[in-house]
């Protein structure tokens, strides 16, 4: 590492204010801050002590997203054998699957990091390590037949339009990852939606868990349904069911969960929040249903958590330290509201059985609002008990 260093430092005079590649500044602290620690410190106060900074936060991120990629790339490859009829191979769904989802990551993390770099350049501002979490998110949250001129497009989307345009990482108002796969949902429906997109072979259809249920006979049971298509509950915990790169197994989402939670990463009160919206408002539907009334009404609450991108959305997504609420209560607030707007999506509109993408927008349009009148109600109890 001594050699590292004693290299970057002879880099670093290239780099200075009037040398020939002033201009690239940004991408040579990108480096230097990437191979080693920082160096310099604060000489007056306020000092805050910490072993946590910025890029080490997104490397958690990372790593607690690596179970939901391994299983991206597994099932991916699955599911490709199944269509095309072949033996049963862990070597063949392992290599399938990282010919599918390679492309998709690569281009998410270069055309995404193209505009990061440009943005830090003429604004002459550090490269923000926040983009390593967001390519990733990004590409975990499309289907495995999306194009890849459309990855970028969408990335391009979320990072310059959702992100750069607000000021930045930390200035965001939506989630940069989720704006860029609304904007291909709705630009490019017939690439995002639909039984032919979830399974990587051409010419095969399969119709997703929550689309199973989407179309099931008013007043029939959404289980019998789902395990008549095939679909176990056991499966969709697993994750061994068509859908989003990365969204279909609830155990590695929960892995990763774990992971945030013990780093103290996570916001234990946003995912808890969306768990007991969900389960609460699931519960209430199911009185609502009868003869008349859609499959989805009958759907019991343990079921809705491993269906669609729920799991994944309410960890990942939703607990984003910048798009989401940041007082406790208001935390709270936020999650339950995402659980309830998930299950409501899903009934109310069985066009788009989802839901969890445009829950998660639409709270993070309304999150500082929520903190707006839980600081306001703090501060009327503070005036109450000292008039």
């Amino acid at each position: 590492m001594k050699f590292i260093e004693e290299k970057l430092k002879q880099a670093a005079k290239l780099f200075e204010e009037g040398k020939p590649l002033a201009k690239f500044f940004p991408l040579f602290e990108a480096m230097d801050t990437f191979a080693l620690t920082p160096g310099k410190t604060a000489s007056k106060a306020p000092h805050v002590r910490d072993v946590i900074d910025l890029k080490r936060v997104m490397i958690f991120v990372v790593i607690a997203l690596t179970p939901c990629l391994w299983m991206a790339i597994y099932n991916t490859g699955m599911q490709m054998q199944i269509a095309q009829g072949l033996p049963f191979s862990f070597r063949g769904c392992v290599l399938s699957g990282l010919k599918q989802v390679l492309p998709i990551l690569l281009v998410a993390y270069t055309a995404g990091g193209l505009w990061e770099v440009l943005f830090a350049i003429v604004r002459k501002h550090e490269i923000n390590e926040g983009f390593l979490v967001t390519g990733m998110l990004y590409a975990l949250i499309l289907p495995p037949t999306i194009p890849l001129w459309q990855v970028a497009a969408g990335i391009s989307f979320g990072v310059v339009i959702a992100k750069e345009i607000f000021g930045g990482t930390g200035y965001n108002v939506l989630n940069p990852a989720l704006a860029g796969r609304a904007f291909l949902f709705f630009a490019y429906p017939a690439q995002m939606s639909g039984d032919a997109v979830w399974v990587a072979v051409d010419g095969f259809t399969k119709a997703t868990p929550l689309a199973v249920v989407a179309a099931a006979q008013k007043g029939g049971s959404a289980i019998a349904a789902l395990i008549q298509a095939g679909y176990s509950f056991k499966d969709m915990f697993l994750g061994f069911v068509p859908g989003s790169l990365g969204e279909t197994s609830t155990i590695a989402c929960l892995l990763g969960l774990a992971f945030l939670l013990v780093t103290r990463v996570a916001s234990w009160r946003v995912v808890s929040g969306c768990f007991i919206g969900l389960i609460t408002m699931s519960l209430f539907m199911l009185l609502f249903k009868g003869n008349d009334r859609l499959a989805f009404f009958s759907l019991p609450p343990h079921w809705h958590i491993v269906m669609g991108g729920f799991a994944f959305g309410s960890i990942f997504m939703a607990t984003d330290p910048v798009s989401s609420s940041a007082t406790k209560t208001g935390r709270w607030i936020y999650g339950i509201l995402i659980g309830v707007l998930v299950v409501l999506i899903r009934i109310v509109n069985p066009a788009y059985p989802e839901g969890v993408m445009l829950a998660i927008l639409f709270m993070n349009v309304f999150a500082p609002l929520i903190d707006h009148f839980v600081v306001e109600s703090h501060i009327k109890k503070r005036l109450k008990s000292n008039p």
